[in-house]
């Protein structure tokens, strides 16, 4: 897709200075980036990396860039906005729509005579689609994708190939599901005996809300007698792990290698980091962070806002300060058995 400057500014929600007339024909970084690419300056950050942002930008061939309100740079066609990545963002889908997954039903998919698909569902090569499942108006059902029996996928959701969808799963409008992806299997519940473990049915289902973007690998449980819910504008990464009968509130971000066992609840706006871990019947209220490689242990409660990290977590201060004091243990130690190595003291001695 092509346009001009002063169309993108209006889509995006700037205000142009420059050549409105000039042909925009995508978006690109800086190094890689054509005459008739837009690239963008992020606002804000480190003022070391914006000033090489910044020269980056001025040195390269694109004619047309997004950055903010008062920054200077000659000889571009210049698109002021607030927020810099967002309108680029903004621009990237316009400029850059997403490919379609499957268009039309593939001849060698199999769908079941009693499961229901709307206008404009495309179903790619061997997919299946078992009975009485449900596909929304727009939806895409990538190759080799599967759609298990008495799931509902809604309107214009994404199920990209290889991602598997079990039986009575629930998606709302807009979803993604990537690569790889299930939804829906058995979550982790076992009984203990004396001879080993009995299985405790899994018999809950999961309900994923609208604009829920799920990542390649990830896995989410259904509920063992409930429901495990994914709230709305939710964005889960790539090889996330969520158990059975969570919840996660929404717009919440997990990222990569992050971990939720069961029956966790996760407030809304809440930021789960890479490689994070929740135990069991923990509870994170609205707007809390959880840094990189920290851990919640069982049936802990952290309330709104807070910043934690380390494992297990703590508030942020509290926490650098710990480590501050078990970086200096080498020469703590040295002084204790030093002090140990010369006995009581004289005064120490009277007493």
């Amino acid at each position: 897709m092509e346009c001009t400057a002063k169309e993108l500014a209006e889509y995006v929600g700037a205000q142009i200075e420059g050549d409105g007339s000039l042909r925009i024909t995508g978006c690109a970084s800086p190094t890689s980036a054509k005459a008739g690419e837009v690239i963008f300056v992020e606002a804000g950050g480190h003022a070391e990396a914006t000033a090489r942002m910044m020269e980056a930008a001025g040195k390269s061939a694109a004619r047309c860039v997004i950055l903010a309100p008062g920054v200077a740079m000659a000889g571009k066609t210049l698109l002021r906005a607030a927020n810099p990545r967002l309108a680029f963002a903004k621009a990237l889908a316009w400029l850059h729509p997403a490919p379609r997954i499957a268009q039309g039903i593939h001849a060698t998919a199999t769908v079941a005579r009693s499961a229901r698909l709307a206008e404009g569902v495309g179903v790619g090569p061997y997919a299946v689609i078992e009975e009485e499942a449900e596909i929304g108006p727009g939806s895409q059902i990538g190759a080799h994708s599967f759609v298990g029996r008495g799931a509902r996928v809604g309107a214009d959701c994404r199920i990209y190939p290889r991602a598997t969808l079990y039986a009575g799963v629930r998606l709302g409008a807009r979803v993604a599901v990537h690569s790889g992806a299930v939804v829906g299997a058995d979550g982790f519940g076992y009984v203990p005996t004396d001879d080993g473990y009995v299985k405790f049915q899994q018999i809950g289902t999961v309900e994923i809300d609208d604009d829920v973007e799920i990542g390649a690998n990830t896995t989410i449980d259904r509920g063992a007698l409930d429901a495990t819910r994914i709230g709305r504008g939710v964005k889960i990464d790539n090889l996330v792990q969520i158990g059975h009968n969570v919840e996660v509130g929404e717009h919440s971000v997990v990222a990569a290698q992050a971990g939720i066992a069961g029956s966790c609840k996760v407030g809304k706006k809440v930021i789960l980091t890479g490689q994070t871990g929740l135990s069991g019947h923990c509870t994170l209220e609205d707007g809390v962070i959880l840094a990189p490689q920290s851990g919640v242990p069982e049936g802990k409660t952290w309330h709104a806002g807070a910043v934690l990290f380390g494992s297990p977590a703590r508030p942020l201060d509290k926490a650098k300060k710990i480590l501050a004091v078990y970086g200096h243990l080498p020469e703590l130690w040295d002084k204790v058995r030093k002090l140990e190595a010369a006995g009581p003291t004289s005064e120490a001695g009277k007493g």
